[in-house]
């Protein structure tokens, strides 16, 4: 029996409505354990008090970082800690760490990973895009094919402004393997408004097996590849991942390491 009369239970109960209604569900599945704890440590109200809507806020916080980071699409999860500098020497680990810190997404800045395959460029842009929803960023991954076939069925079905837009809110847009494959005309010049039409507050990710001067594979049209390159550059961030198999490397250390 609590000092007004109700009783514990009938407390709990009402402190589980209460939580259903507002919304809580980390304090409503925690509170028990929290009046234990507080009891046991002789916490004050107000200590008690705070504990629990601070639990119920970092939980909100990982939860809308879990959903940024679903939003994104992914193919596959990356992070940088799982990221083995040692196993690619080009990529400076200091770069990258400053690079996480996701000022650069904050500043719309682009950034372009440069390399040969298996160089770990689709490794680094996943997990720095993943940094980047967690910090609180709307982030986009996709490949370069994949955006130009969907702009193509956009301008088709004459929505091309509608999904134009819809890419131009994301704080930052991840395209990866831009320059496997040449883009005709029309493709090019959609993923040319796609780079070049977003707000300058807004970033882009861009990795690529090609060096720029080998952008006029994909870009055929030298003032339109000119112009490209020059918004990817202009006040950007380059990592060149180099010739180094990031991938065989990797795979020749898990192998030694189960001998």
């Amino acid at each position: 029996m609590t000092r007004n009369g109700i009783t514990t239970e009938a407390a709990n109960a009402s402190i589980d409505r209460a939580c259903r209604m507002l919304r809580l569900p980390t304090i409503r599945s925690t509170f028990e354990q929290a009046v234990h704890d507080a009891t046991k440590d002789g916490l004050s109200y107000p200590a008690f008090l705070a504990e629990l809507l601070m639990a119920e806020c970092d939980d909100r916080s990982r939860r809308r970082s879990e959903r940024r980071v679903k939003a994104a699409n992914f193919p596959r999860e990356k992070s940088l800690r799982a990221f083995d500098f040692d196993a690619n020497p080009d990529i400076d680990p200091a770069v990258v760490h400053q690079l996480a810190t996701c000022e650069w997404v904050t500043k719309g800045q682009p950034l372009c990973l440069i390399g040969d395959s298996g160089t770990g460029k689709s490794h680094l842009l996943i997990a720095l895009g993943t940094e980047a929803a967690m910090n609180g960023h709307r982030v986009k991954y996709t490949l370069a094919t994949r955006l130009v076939n969907e702009l193509v069925e956009a301008a088709d079905e004459l929505v091309l402004s509608k999904t134009i837009a819809r890419y131009g809110r994301v704080d930052l847009l991840l395209i990866d393997e831009l320059g496997y494959m040449a883009l005709d005309k029309k493709g090019a010049e959609l993923l040319f408004q796609v780079l070049t039409e977003r707000e300058e507050t807004n970033s882009i990710a861009i990795a690529s097996n090609a060096s720029f001067s080998e952008w006029t594979n994909t870009f055929t049209d030298p003032r339109l590849c000119a112009a490209i390159v020059d918004r990817l550059t202009f006040g950007g961030n380059i990592i060149e991942t180099g010739t180094t198999s990031y991938r065989l490397a990797h795979t020749k250390a898990d192998a030694a390491a189960t001998k």
